[in-house]
């Protein structure tokens, strides 16, 4: 069962953390590349500052974007802003955020995502946890996947595994870090085609797409091909 007080707390810790990291950088940093494709650090800050925004409207029951074009032109419009801009929106929108998370709600409701995508009400602190760990890590400003909460590591873990289970594209496949074990990738009566065998980091930065897996052992068959999220 999700306790999302338990990770409404945890946004708000990884929230601090990301606003004392950025809090160091100055106007010139906020310009430089992101480990994003095609964005700056800005570009990532100006997407969590509207995803904040975004989820606040899934839990209001409202639309979580106007558009995906409108989401895209906020976050173009806001990328080159100031530091401290950046700072006070990334401030005000997690507040704004805890605040419809503290309100009192039925927790067990369906609400809906993007792209028509549904999930309950419980999870949306956890997507939103999701968001600011990744994205932190994103900036490349000192914060890498090996310093992510344990309990995080493992929850992304298995929700990403639980993503791709099924996918006609994805080989059976049994993942482990010698300790814990998921299973992703097409159903497999004979069981899985391949085990890959890494760190939890590295196989969350591989499930995530922010590694190409090359730290990762494959026993079975090459490392398969994940589709992007």
């Amino acid at each position: 069962m999700i306790d999302h007080a338990h990770d409404l707390a945890s946004v708000r810790d990884a929230t601090e953390r990301l606003l004392t990291a950025v809090g160091k950088l100055d106007n010139a940093s906020v310009t430089h590349p992101s480990r994003l494709p095609g964005w700056s650090r800005g570009h990532v800050l100006a997407h969590l500052a509207r995803n904040a925004d975004a989820l606040v409207n899934v839990l209001e029951g409202r639309p979580m974007y106007v558009s995906g074009e409108a989401r895209d032109g906020d976050i173009e419009r806001d990328a080159p802003r100031a530091l401290d801009l950046q700072l006070a929106d990334l401030r005000e929108s997690a507040a704004r955020f805890q605040e419809a998370g503290d309100a009192p709600a039925d927790w067990s409701r369906t609400v809906e995502l993007r792209n028509g995508v549904t999930d309950s009400a419980s999870r949306v602190p956890f997507r939103r946890w999701v968001e600011v760990e990744l994205h932190h890590v994103d900036l490349g400003i000192g914060y890498e996947l090996e310093h992510l909460p344990g309990e995080f590591t493992e929850r992304e873990i298995d929700f990403l595994a639980d993503r791709f289970a099924g996918h006609p594209d994805v080989p059976s496949t049994r993942l482990t870090d010698g300790t814990r074990a998921w299973s992703t990738g097409r159903d497999a009566a004979g069981g899985p085609e391949v085990t890959v065998t890494g760190s939890p980091a590295d196989l969350l930065g591989w499930l995530a797409g922010r590694h190409t897996g090359a730290a990762l052992a494959a026993d079975g068959g090459p490392l398969p091909v994940l589709p992007p999220l």
